[in-house]
């Protein structure tokens, strides 16, 4: 037991407990009877941080391909065993609880191309586009539940790991550039509910009360609080239900009303200083746990901005949460073995840093 705590990356744990507690706070002010709930993933999370802090990551790193594999038909069974939740299926019940594979497999996706690229040496054009045909399985399984949010997040995550294994963002504009061009049809395959949240963005005073209440109110709420909040459970946007999905993915616009900018701010704050550590763990551990570090450092970072960026009015509403803060069990267990993860890597004995790959 005592193994355990030694050796945590405590600039790690504080921040996310800190972030945690925060969480708790607005989601017991907002949907009381949604407490228990999250007091249960708050305990299962901590539990995995600290595991997940011991098991040598190298481990994942050799299982890779049967983690590819097993995560591609994780995602299936939501196709197949899945309940349709507003004309999605991305959730699997178990009992009262609810698991999305889609955010689980986040940090072992990242484990696999991390793999991938260090086995590969010098990556050639070839084993690039085989990379891109990987990723794009899980992406398809993802985008067809549908969830845009998170096919951009796996998307990101792979890209990040890239630009870490020192490849110049000219030699992805090459290597992409076919990709590239083909990215205005994707238009054709978006839902219209994705579409009408895209135009709303644009423009959401066009239809203020249809595709863009949502917007507005997150502005109006994330506004209302001004510089210390009007207190917790005293939000009249959320709980008073103006504000939609005000406990999960509009929760930053919930804190803001209920905690203000001073709140908002500090939960910036935690947040980078968790990005940061990421970071500077994976600067010193070099070769795979470097691009391990990368990969998520660069999900966590999108979802961050992502999320943040819609409850302000910045971007189009996308199905994110925020990590830490919103409720939901999946992404508050996939953040914590991320973390997990990388604290196991900043306590490892640190690998020589040498040159990963080149490309030509």
């Amino acid at each position: 037991m005592k193994r355990i705590f030694i050796g945590i990356d405590w600039l790690l744990f504080i921040p996310a407990l800190i972030l945690a507690i925060i969480g708790l706070a607005v989601i017991g002010s907002l949907v009381p009877d949604l407490l228990t709930h999250q007091l249960f993933y708050f305990v299962i999370g901590f539990i995995l941080f600290l595991i997940f802090g011991i098991i040598d990551f190298r481990i994942f790193e050799r299982l890779r391909t049967v983690i590819y594999l097993l995560a591609v038909i994780f995602l299936i069974t939501p196709l197949i065993f899945g309940q349709i939740t507003r004309g999605a299926v991305r959730w699997l019940e178990i009992g009262p609880f609810k698991l999305q594979p889609s955010e689980l497999i986040k940090p072992f996706m990242v484990i696999f191309f991390a793999g991938y690229f260090i086995r590969q040496g010098k990556i050639t054009a070839k084993n690039f586009v085989y990379s891109i045909l990987l990723l794009f399985v899980p992406i398809f399984l993802i985008f067809i539940q549908p969830d845009l949010g998170s096919s951009l997040v796996m998307a990101f995550s792979w890209l990040g790991i890239l630009l870490a294994a020192d490849i110049t963002f000219k030699s992805i504009v090459v290597y992409l550039a076919p990709f590239l061009l083909a990215v205005p049809m994707l238009w054709r395959f978006l839902k219209d509910y994705q579409k009408q949240r895209i135009l709303a963005f644009i423009n959401p005073l066009k239809d203020p009360t249809g595709t863009g209440y949502n917007l507005m109110q997150a502005m109006i709420a994330a506004g209302s609080g001004q510089l210390f909040g009007r207190g917790l459970g005293r939000g009249t946007q959320s709980h008073l239900r103006f504000l939609p999905e005000y406990f999960t993915d509009f929760i930053f616009a919930s804190l803001c009303e209920e905690l203000g900018f001073a709140g908002a701010m500090l939960t910036l704050v935690l947040f980078g200083v968790i990005l940061w550590r990421i970071l500077v763990i994976g600067k010193k551990a070099g070769n795979i746990g470097m691009l391990i570090c990368e990969g998520i450092f660069s999900y966590l970072f999108i979802q961050i901005v992502i999320n943040i960026g819609m409850n302000l009015g910045m971007l189009p509403i996308t199905g994110i949460p925020l990590p830490l803060i919103s409720y939901g069990g999946s992404s508050f267990i996939t953040t914590m073995i991320s973390l997990g993860i990388v604290g196991n890597i900043s306590r490892l004995k640190k690998e020589p840093v040498s040159g990963i790959m080149s490309f030509k």
